[in-house]
């Protein structure tokens, strides 16, 4: 019997918004190949499967894009537990993930079950110059187009992420890319995941306003199959809160809210909660997708 493969979209309340994600729960009789035939036939960003549990309870799970296995993908993560939740009952969850333990919270709510989930022990080390100036060619900007305000790192909080921030919102959204030559690069640098654009929109700049949460938005680079640019990426945004934390942009306790998938057409908003030590916890809602 072929397994049971559902479609939630991430970090947003609109089918059409966020980012798509595959799931199959009863994963256990899959082998890798048959995993990656799988993710490809989907054909999203990535593919969650829960292949078991540990001898301590925790849900054994791997991610596979259209190409390749991945270490670690968060919106797949948010989409699974929301949907585990939806079946089994909100409440804490546990994933054993190839990068390690990941712990999820999960709450029903009036509007559909949240879900967070707190990263691995973030570490951000210092992108190699001829590395960063390789990126910026890529997207077709001078290195006088960054923030002075927040230097270029390589960021982990489960996958690594270059992570550059630009000033002007021109240079922002007109940036674009070739994506054999973002493919070869990631490659070449061991990146599995996306090469991280972000931009400071300040306080409030989705209309709140009175909460004071700092927002930024994030354009991801990630050529898989049909895919050039992720639409909302949990992996990325917990290796910016490490980024920020590592960098002193922020206080913690923090608080910040990046918006991503503008420029692909599904918007959607990631919730990161950023505290003085440990992993960094995003958040969400998913919802499923029509097919």
């Amino acid at each position: 019997m072929d397994p049971e493969i559902l479609r939630y979209a991430a970090f947003t309340n609109d089918p059409e918004g966020g980012n798509p994600a595959g799931i199959v729960l009863e994963a256990a009789a899959l082998d890798a190949a048959a995993m990656q035939r799988i993710a490809a036939e989907v054909d999203y960003a990535e593919t969650a499967f829960v292949t078991g549990e540990t001898a301590d309870g925790a849900r054994s799970i791997r991610y596979f894009s259209p190409i390749a296995e991945v270490p670690f993908c968060g919106h797949a993560t948010i989409a699974t537990a929301v949907v585990l939740a939806e079946r089994e009952g909100a409440g804490r969850l546990r994933f054993a993930t190839p990068v390690g333990e990941v712990v999820i919270e999960t709450e029903a709510t009036p509007d559909g079950v949240e879900a967070a989930f707190t990263s691995v022990e973030p570490s951000v080390s210092e992108l190699d110059d001829d590395v960063l100036a390789r990126v910026l060619d890529l997207i077709g900007l001078p290195a006088s187009a960054l923030d002075p305000r927040y230097p270029p790192r390589l960021a982990f909080a489960g996958n690594p992420h270059p992570v550059v921030v630009v000033a002007d919102a021109v240079d922002f959204d007109g940036l674009s890319f070739d994506p054999v030559a973002a493919r070869a690069l990631m490659d070449a640098e061991g990146w599995p995941a996306t090469i991280t654009v972000l931009r400071e929109l300040g306080e409030g700049a989705d209309g709140a306003g009175a909460d004071g949460t700092v927002e930024f938005e994030a354009r991801n680079i990630f050529p898989v199959g049909r895919i050039a640019e992720d639409p909302a990426t949990g992996s990325a945004a917990a290796a910016t809160g490490g980024y920020l934390r590592a960098i002193g942009a922020v206080a913690p306790p923090a608080r910040i809210r990046i918006h991503q998938g503008r420029h692909v057409g599904r918007p959607g908003v990631l919730e990161v909660s950023i505290p003085p030590v440990g992993g960094i916890t995003v958040g969400g809602r998913a919802v499923p997708i029509s097919t």
